[in-house]
């Protein structure tokens, strides 16, 4: 059983900045939209078919991103940011009447969301998206509609939720709730409240707290 967290926040609160200190070699970034990282990347080549040595796999098609999640052989999986994949399919399907389409919508982000925590026990999933915030000063995860909402309520299948923030002119991972959020961690795991917005130490505080072997 694999380590899944759910990294919240909407745009510019840092959540792709996070990965800056992780080792590509050691990764497998989905990236549903097509865009560069926000930092020099050199080094996080995309995956092809004539060059299967990147880190970097592009596709918002979440069958083709399942696949990646359980074929890869790297510990460390990453989907940044998993909106997209929600997003696109119901522009896609934008014509089409009826709730059949929220109803795949649904059973695609249920399958991922499945695969997140299925994996070998020493893999570790990140999954990024965007936040919302409810009538009554709530927020969680955004997504397409009530109804993908009542059938998969995502912060469910996640141990650890983590929500970006900006605290002070500071980047940071919020690690417990605040009431009106879904943050969560185990007890113990992190060093309080907040901590840096760093994925690569957030890592090692899970690999720590579960007792996972890091790659050399």
């Amino acid at each position: 059983m694999s380590v899944a967290v759910m990294v919240l926040g909407p745009s510019g609160s840092g959540k792709s900045y996070s990965l800056l200190n992780l080792d590509p070699n050691q990764i497998t970034l989905i990236q549903p939209i097509k865009k560069p990282l926000p930092f020099k990347s050199t080094d996080w080549k995309l995956r092809t078919q004539e060059d299967k040595t990147g880190c970097r796999f592009q596709s918002d098609d979440p069958v083709l991103i399942e696949k990646a999640m359980r074929k890869t052989d790297r510990d460390i999986i990453i989907i940044d940011d998993y909106q997209a994949v929600l997003t696109n399919e119901l522009m896609r399907r934008s014509t089409e009447t009826g709730f059949q389409k929220f109803a795949d919508i649904g059973r695609g982000a249920w399958d991922i969301f499945q695969a997140a925590g299925d994996l070998a026990e020493h893999k570790r999933v990140y999954i990024m998206a965007h936040t919302q915030t409810d009538d009554f000063g709530n927020i969680r995860m955004r997504t397409v509609g009530k109804m993908v909402d009542e059938k998969v309520v995502p912060e469910g299948y996640f141990t650890i939720v983590l929500r970006a923030e900006l605290i002070n002119g500071k980047h940071v991972f919020a690690t417990q709730t605040n009431g009106q959020d879904c943050c969560k961690s185990p007890p113990g795991m992190f060093d309080g409240m907040h901590i840096p917005n760093d994925l690569a130490a957030v890592d090692a505080a899970i690999c720590e707290f579960y007792g996972l072997t890091q790659p050399a």
